[in-house]
């Protein structure tokens, strides 16, 4: 379902999806499937570069002879068709730091820092889907639900177990943004995000505000 009401929380908006749609991922069913399909890597930054190449020695045996050729020749990241910075990936498909397990696609640096071995568990982007963030112009950013045929599964368990995006990614979100921020979140239902939002159609709440229910 889709509102037309934004939510400001600090310089960050995020979309109302974010707080009204159920998902969870579900790995048995999916296999891991965001992490071949597509034709590009993961969103990274400059420093998760530097923190994926200091892991690099640590998940190197279990990259495939395809995915070391690849990051032998162009690194750990590239400049995908649009100019981001993103994961390297091999065949135009599976990121280079995916292994295969029992029928479930993986990801190397989160086994490495599970298992204690890394610093690093993986891009910030991985960590948040199906999330996308992005920087706007004016200098805020902004938090979208991406919707991927791939993640159906994970919709439908969502709503078998009415969690919310926000609240499966509660973890990535507060890593992120900061537990203050997140407990700015309006846990509410439409009725009252479209009540409070100005003549734009914008929500703005100060960090820190937990807002409470109000009947309609």
């Amino acid at each position: 379902m889709n509102y037309n009401t934004i939510i400001q929380i600090g310089d960050v908006l995020v979309s109302p999806d974010i707080i009204t749609e159920k998902f969870c991922c579900d790995l048995d069913e999916c296999k891991g499937a965001c992490c071949v399909e597509g034709d590009a890597g993961a969103p990274v930054s400059i420093d998760e570069i530097g923190e994926i190449e200091a892991a690099l020695d640590t998940v190197w045996g279990g990259m495939s002879a395809g995915a070391q050729a690849v990051v032998d020749r162009q690194g750990v990241a590239y400049a995908d068709r649009d100019g981001d910075l993103v994961t390297s990936i091999v065949d135009g498909r599976d990121c280079v730091f995916t292994c295969h397990e029992d029928g479930l696609c993986l990801c190397l640096l989160e086994k490495a820092f599970r298992k204690g071995r890394s610093q690093f568990c993986k891009p910030v982007s991985c960590a948040l889907y199906p999330i996308r963030e992005s920087r706007l112009s004016n200098g805020l950013t902004a938090l979208n639900y991406h919707r991927w045929s791939v993640c159906a599964a994970a919709r439908k368990k969502g709503e078998a177990l009415g969690l919310r995006v926000y609240e499966f990614l509660k973890g990535p979100l507060v890593r992120r943004f900061g537990q203050e921020w997140y407990d700015s979140l309006p846990p509410l239902p439409s009725s009252w995000m479209s009540r409070q939002a100005d003549s734009n159609g914008l929500i703005k709440r100060e960090l820190g505000i937990t807002p409470v229910p109000q009947t309609a």
